[in-house]
This record gives C-alpha cells, structure tokens and sequence, in this order.
C-alpha cells in the first residue's frame, strides 16, 4: 500500500506542479487553488508513504515520477515542444524508478563508534 500512496502522490505532484506554471505568480485564482490543495495532498501522501519505504528512496521515486508526469504532459498538450531525446530521458527516469523499486531493501547496522582501531 505505500508504493500505491507514493506513486498517487507522485501523480499529484505533477498537477502541483503543472498548476504552479499556471498561476501566473498566484494571480490565477482557480490555478493557485488547484496547486495549493494538490501540493497539500501530494506532500501529506509522501509524508504517509516514508513511514515505510526509506525517505532517499520514496523521495527519489516521488520526484522522478512527478517529474516525467509533468515534462509529458506539457508535450502532450503542446506546452513544452516534444523531441526524442526528451521522450528517451523520460523512459530513463522511469527506468531509474523501476530500478529503484526491484533493488531489495537490505539491512543496515548501526554504526557502533568502532572502526578497528
């Protein structure tokens, strides 16, 4: 459940962000809203997802996915002009998300003071 939390949070993330562009310096009232409400959910949704996935991790997830969302988005609806460079630098940062997820979560051991001296 906190990898659906994370990546619906990620979604939000890319309105907050797409509204932030349409605010025109919050002087678009229906924008301005949109982003405060969506930055409010997508920040409370990572803060809910960290609990149990490790902070670099979600946080590395989160952006990624919000990042792509929104850079594919402003190509789709021809804000941001499309190339295919830009379309291969999405798919690697996809990519780097799924990476992200299969690499196992390990064990860490605190670290004692004792480094063999």
């Amino acid at each position: 459940m906190p990898w659906i939390i994370l990546l619906v949070s990620a979604v939000f993330e890319a309105v907050w962000a797409t509204a932030l562009g349409r605010a025109d310096g919050f002087t678009e009232p229906v924008a301005t809203v949109v982003f405060l409400v969506t930055l409010a959910v997508s920040m409370a949704g990572l803060g809910i997802a960290v609990r149990s996935i490790p902070i670099g991790t979600g946080y590395a997830i989160w952006t990624g996915v919000g990042a792509a969302l929104t850079v594919t988005w402003a190509m789709a609806t021809g804000d941001e002009a499309f190339s295919p460079l830009k379309a291969l630098f999405i798919v690697g940062i996809i990519g780097a998300v799924v990476g992200l997820k299969l690499v196992p979560a390990g064990t860490t051991e605190p670290d004692s003071g004792d480094h063999g001296a």
